[in-house]
């Protein structure tokens, strides 16, 4: 559905046309997560693309090769495919036909069958329950939650399009306001209203305000209509979804920028229009990204704190616990942004059902689940463990951020710099484009990225696994998170080494045996 910053750089290229547009790679080795589905659609995982410096060889010397340090150079496709393989149509029907049932499977089990995972199949196996009657217990969708969910999207629209950002003008360091994307494939480059922060703020003083003053709705309203606006909010991805492949065949954006396979489901998953777009500022991408569904995490958390202060009358450590450590999650993105401008789901997704239907329905309805859980079953954790979930999460962020700070100080100022106090030591690389033009990168060494090759996602699963632990052990639903997540990231880490083996050849063998270690340094 959720964040962070990679370290090789990709090379855009446009098949079919002369176009290339390459960058010098400054950095590790790997990519970084994103925030949400934002992840990446369903699997909220992202590249980063980052900008820096390219140092092109002679005219005489650009020749087209097809080697390159021992490694045959095969030409790098911009964005999604032109081309499916039987084997990506499969995944896509896969997630189009389950990836909703799954969704209602995990929320259905915690509304019905108190949040167990097994017992529902042992029903439907032992012959005890039929699916109709799993389905009839099902709250069904109401005018109530339509309500709410049509007008906290507006709210949201609202406040992207109509209020320019303020904070950049008071909070030193963020960087808010208008700022411009990375070019795209077609050479444009957008301009975006950076103003998630606050709209996160003015949301949440709002929140607050009615909670202790006005009174105008519950606190527990999002847990007390939970299913309801599950119906809502698959209504407004498929919507939306479905709008941006009619949009991209009728009245596309930049038509320069559209990708069509001719396959339906491809398209309809992957996206066709690279940044759809109405008017001069509603982006679709950085708008079902980073709201509604990545402002409503924390309301959605604090709702289920009310819900248990109403239940049981206090509001446990654990549920305290994932308030905050979500919390920071969030508040982390909205901080950068101007830098989400940067990743992947900017530079290189094209929107359909992979980023619009995730960011309405995966993201919030799985990656709240430990909220959830905790409403049903209250965990007081002693203090000793409540202090050490704690560390573990806050650990688990400052290794995450730190290490991609380092890697960003590294790309920034091309390596003159100091990293733990020292100049930093690094692999430096070359490789060929389709054209003939050579490129080098710098592959760091030194600080965090000389303990693993993808460190930054090793704090990314402690924070993980910290939410998860606020839960005790009774029930597996809450560690879908911790396992859906190491899953994703390992192979995430498998498919971007072969890349960077492709690209790099020997010089990627010499910085992997400078850096032997991919996740856990001395382990794995």
């Amino acid at each position: 559905m959720g964040m962070r910053l990679g370290q090789d750089v990709s090379l855009w290229v446009r098949p079919g046309s002369a176009g290339l547009m390459a960058r010098q790679g400054v950095g590790g080795a790997g990519d970084q997560r994103s925030y949400g589905i934002t992840g990446a659609g369903i699997d909220g995982l992202k590249w980063d693309i980052m900008a820096a410096h390219q140092e092109k060889k002679p005219s005489e010397e650009r020749k087209h090769k097809s080697t390159q340090n021992g490694t045959r150079t095969s030409q790098v496709q911009w964005g999604r495919a032109w081309e499916v393989d039987w084997f990506s149509l499969a995944s896509i029907l896969f997630l189009l036909m389950f990836a909703p049932l799954i969704v209602y499977y995990f929320i259905m089990s915690c509304d019905q069958y108190q949040c167990s995972l097994i017992d529902p199949l042992i029903d439907l196996l032992t012959g005890n329950k039929h699916l109709f009657d799993i389905w009839n217990k099902t709250p069904t969708l109401t005018y109530r939650a339509a309500g709410i969910y049509t007008l906290w999207v507006t709210f949201q629209v609202f406040l992207y399009v109509f209020i320019p950002d303020f904070c950049h003008k008071f909070l030193p360091g963020y960087v808010g306001g208008v700022q411009e994307g990375a070019i795209t494939p077609a050479g444009v480059v957008n301009k975006y209203e950076i103003n998630g922060l606050q709209a996160w703020i003015i949301t949440h003083v709002l929140w607050f305000a009615n909670a202790y003053y006005f009174h105008w709705f519950s606190p527990t309203i999002i847990f007390d209509n939970w299913i309801p606006l599950l119906w809502c909010a698959n209504i407004l991805g498929y919507a939306v979804s479905t709008f941006a492949m009619i949009k991209s065949y009728f009245f596309p954006t930049d038509a320069k920028d559209c990708k069509f396979t001719g396959n339906f489901f491809y398209d309809y998953m992957m996206g066709i229009e690279f940044n759809p777009r109405i008017g001069k500022w509603f982006d679709f991408k950085l708008f079902f990204n980073g709201r509604p569904g990545i402002v409503a995490w924390t309301l959605i958390n604090l709702s289920y704190a009310a819900k248990q202060q109403e239940l049981y009358g206090q509001v446990t450590n654990s549920m305290i616990l994932v308030n905050v450590l979500q919390g920071i999650y969030v508040l982390d993105f909205f901080w950068n942004e101007a830098w989400y401008l940067k990743t992947i789901d900017i530079c290189h997704d094209h929107f359909g059902w992979y980023l619009g239907w995730g960011d309405c329905v995966w993201l919030p309805y799985l990656y709240t689940l430990q909220g959830l859980y905790l409403v049903y079953h209250p965990v007081q954790l002693c203090t000793a463990n409540a202090v050490g979930i704690l560390m573990l999460g806050l650990i688990g962020y400052y290794v995450f951020r730190m290490t991609n700070h380092q890697k960003d100080l590294f790309r920034r100022t091309n390596g003159n710099c100091k990293i733990w106090g020292k100049k930093p030591e690094y692999i430096e690389c070359s490789y060929m484009s389709v054209d003939g033009t050579k490129y080098y990168s710098k592959l760091m060494t030194s600080g965090f990225w000389g303990w693993a090759r993808h460190f930054n996602y090793t704090g990314d699963l402690m924070g993980s696994l910290a939410y998860c632990l606020t839960c005790g052990f009774e029930h597996i639903l809450p560690y879908f998170y911790i396992v859906y997540m190491t899953i994703l990231l390992t192979h995430r880490c498998i498919r971007d080494e072969h890349r960077c083996f492709s690209k790099y050849g020997k010089d990627w063998k010499r910085y992997t045996a400078a850096v032997p270690y991919r996740l856990i340094p001395g382990i794995f």
